[in-house]
């Protein structure tokens, strides 16, 4: 196995999960304000809020992906 595509693959997934963990995280915390200011609007954020993460999570999802390609699987 290729060591620099074992490196190359460890970096992929390491950066994409760091990056859908802060974006997890910040969808989060705007999710809780708005409910902390309009605490009425809670079934009309729940949906938008419900795809907003899968849809960040997705990016977890592409960074392994990336990472077996890297690895040649």
């Amino acid at each position: 196995m290729d060591k620099l595509g074992t490196v190359w693959a460890g970096i992929a997934i390491g950066l994409a999960g760091l990056g859908a963990a802060i974006g997890l995280g910040l969808i989060g915390k705007a999710w809780l304000e708005s409910l902390g200011r309009n605490p009425e609007g809670a079934k009309a954020y729940f949906v938008p809020a419900i795809l907003a993460l899968a849809l960040t999570e997705a990016v977890a999802i592409y960074g392994l992906v990336v990472a077996f390609m890297a690895l040649g699987k």
